[in-house]
């Protein structure tokens, strides 16, 4: 995976979340984040939401971790927006913080191996090797049109870190 750092400012967030782990993830009987996603792709909210920056850029966020990527955290998927006015019923808001974020940009693979694959191998870094100590406070992915083909995607993974 390709590594770069970066300071980012605040990223206004508007879409569905919920509360889950990766425990929980990795079994589909009780994995909550696919059927999140299918649900707002195939319900097509992303169209509803007002204000969006860059449309059809789909930012899916980690956030409020108990503790670290063992623990219960909020995920969020969305699109960015430039304000939180007239969110429709039915979506939420997130403010991501200006933070300094690891990226990384996977290989071009198949959904989901490329992204599990990437977690896998971003869990198993040391601070060193990751390029800073986690912080644990919003970590997100992004999905643009390098994911368009899910044989073939492409993502960047933003880690936040001290």
């Amino acid at each position: 995976m390709e590594k770069t750092t970066s300071q980012l400012p605040e990223i206004k967030l508007v879409g569905f979340h919920l509360r889950t782990n990766n425990k929980a993830e990795m079994d589909p009987l009780t994995a909550k984040i696919s059927p999140c996603v299918q649900q707002y792709f195939q319900g097509q909210w992303a169209e509803k939401i007002p204000h969006r920056t860059h449309p059809g850029k789909t930012l899916c966020a980690y956030t409020n971790y108990e503790s670290d990527y063992m623990g219960d955290y909020t995920f969020y998927i969305g699109e960015e927006v430039s304000s939180l006015e007239g969110i429709p019923e039915g979506l939420e808001s997130h403010i991501i913080p200006p933070q300094i974020y690891v990226k990384f940009t996977t290989q071009s693979g198949p959904m989901p191996m490329v992204l599990i694959n990437a977690w896998q191998n971003i869990w198993k870094m040391s601070p060193e090797s990751l390029g800073g100590e986690r912080r644990y406070h919003t970590d997100f992915e992004i999905y643009d049109e390098r994911a368009s083909n899910p044989p073939n995607t492409i993502l960047d993974i933003y880690i936040g870190v001290k």
